[in-house]
């Protein structure tokens, strides 16, 4: 069918409330699919360690290659959503996604593991911000929209804190490459209904794909993330770690000046000219970078640590998932209320002392004690999203409401992704750190060295082969080594998200409806055409 080329202001209107409604269910359930994702992994890693003999930085870039294909390719996909249609987009976004989780199931190394994640971040990448773009498209009324985007932010939240309780049941009752392939029916039903249900939408004033600036933020963040989880392994001062680094601060500084003097920039500079954008886009961030840090480590304590199975790890991570259900929607309305600043800056800092609190865990800590600190982290996040989101389109015209939901969805994939390789970078300098001195004095073989440091896991393991007193010690100083690990990497995310929290409190404008003398656009905004 050809799509009208026009701008229109009847294509939103002419959509019934049941089907408005109808679309975003369609948007939650695959949205659900692409967030559960980005944590039910997590859950599976003491099995993939087991079943692949993957070891802790393996582990790391299997959570960090599908955020980083992720992050690398929202915008990109994102404008090319505003250019030829954002429900096609969607669409091929749903068949890869399909596609490469079956190739995820069946890996056969952890490096095919590792590639295949990285295909379904480009998949997720392509589904996405094409959620939020429709979403902003079909509910162009702002209180309409702001109910829609709670819902849709409670839904994202949702499936992070939910994925570690699904993956746990999946695991109980299938083989670890059931994680991924649940993905499969679910894709292949939301492209059937988005292709019933779904209204296209699409910018026709879109300016052509800035593939230049797609190259150089990849690059930049894929040399950041490889500097810093290769780091304790290789060594902070080797040259491999400082070319990556130096080469990352290269890439993002051409990046920016590339985009700058593009005259179809696959981000606009001047959006960061908006202090409510500037600092709901860094809010976001670190909202995820704290999530998910925690989700790291803590599926592993809960495994190795505390001996809890897959499925009784992610029950007890449910607390997390139990109050952000509650705290997302009441956000939105909050926000109305008493302004957004308020409501982020609570969010951030109950997150930060969230994870204050499990940073204090010791050999003698029991789960009871974590549950409160689950809280503050669920809670916190549930109040910090929708805000922030509704802070980002809000900040933008209609019109750019691809690229805008794209920037918004770089952040939370960037923050996560800077979270798993931080925290986990913390916690395996310290883990190393305190286990090589004491395996210095005996001659172990190399292999069975790198098992032991790799991870926890694979020391646990380690030791059960060796048993008697040898066996249990190298068992009890691996667990203490682990716990020390874990509160340097918790502590370091808890002080970066608590500097987030300082940063909105002094820099994000109060009241989200106030339109932002920054962007002179929010004044002429203009819905985009529909086919």
């Amino acid at each position: 069918m050809r799509e009208d080329r026009r701008v229109t202001t009847t294509g939103d209107a002419e959509l019934s409330a049941a089907r408005r409604w109808g679309v975003l269910a369609c948007l939650c359930v695959t949205l659900l699919l692409i967030s559960l994702d980005t944590t039910i992994l997590n859950i599976a890693m003491p099995s993939i360690v087991r079943s692949l003999k993957a070891n802790s930085s393996q582990l790391q870039w299997m959570v960090d290659a599908y955020a980083m294909a992720f992050a690398g390719l929202l915008l990109l996909l994102g404008s090319l959503g505003d250019r030829v249609g954002r429900k096609w987009t969607f669409m091929a976004g749903l068949a890869v996604f399909a596609a490469s989780s079956t190739g995820s199931a069946f890996a056969a190394t952890p490096d095919r593991l590792v590639l295949a994640r990285a295909a379904m971040g480009v998949g997720a990448a392509a589904i996405m911000p094409s959620t939020l773009s429709i979403l902003a498209n079909v509910f162009p009324e702002e209180r309409d929209r702001s109910r829609a985007i709670g819902i849709w932010s409670g839904t994202t939240g949702l499936g992070v804190a939910a994925g570690p309780v699904v993956g746990g049941w999946l695991l109980a009752h299938f083989w670890w490459g059931s994680v991924f392939l649940v993905n499969v029916p679910i894709a292949l039903a939301g492209l059937v209904t988005a292709a019933l249900v779904v209204p296209n939408s699409r910018n026709p004033a879109a300016k052509r794909p800035d593939p230049g600036g797609a190259a150089l933020s990849v690059a930049g963040l894929g040399a950041l993330l490889w500097g810093i989880i290769e780091a304790p392994g290789r060594g902070w001062g080797s040259p491999p770690i400082l070319g990556a680094l130096g080469g990352s601060v290269v890439a993002m500084t051409a990046f920016v000046l590339w985009e700058r003097r593009s005259d179809h920039p696959l981000l606009p500079m001047k959006f960061f000219r908006s202090r409510r954008f500037s600092a709901a886009v860094a809010a976001m961030a670190l909202i995820l970078f704290g999530l998910l840090g925690a989700f790291f480590v803590l599926t592993q304590w809960l495994q190795f640590a505390l001996g809890y199975s897959p499925l009784q790890s992610g029950l007890r991570v449910a607390p997390i998932a139990l109050v952000l259900l509650v705290a997302a929607p009441v956000s939105t309305a909050l926000a109305r209320r008493i302004g957004s600043k308020p409501v982020v800056f609570s969010g951030l800092l109950l997150i930060s002392l969230g994870l204050g609190l499990l940073s204090r865990t010791s050999a003698a800590s029991h789960y009871l004690g974590a549950v409160p600190a689950f809280v503050l982290l669920g809670v916190g996040a549930g109040l910090a999203l929708a805000p922030s989101t509704e802070s980002v389109l809000g900040s933008l015209p209609r019109e750019e409401a691809g690229v805008g939901s794209a920037t918004s969805d770089t952040a939370l994939q960037l923050g996560g992704a800077l979270g798993v390789a931080l925290v986990g970078t913390a916690l395996n300098m310290r883990y190393q750190g305190r286990l090589a001195p004491l395996l210095a004095h005996y001659p172990v073989p190399t292999p069975i060295r790198q098992l032991i440091l790799g991870s926890l896991g694979g020391a646990r393991a380690v030791a059960a082969r060796v048993g008697g007193a040898t066996g249990a010690a190298l068992d009890e100083a691996a667990r203490s080594a682990f716990l020390s690990g874990m509160d340097t990497g918790l502590l370091v995310g808890s002080l970066v998200v608590a500097a987030a929290a300082l940063v909105v409190l002094v820099v994000l404008p109060n009241r989200p409806n106030r339109p932002d003398p920054a962007t002179p656009d929010n004044a002429r905004r203009a819905p985009d055409s529909n086919g």
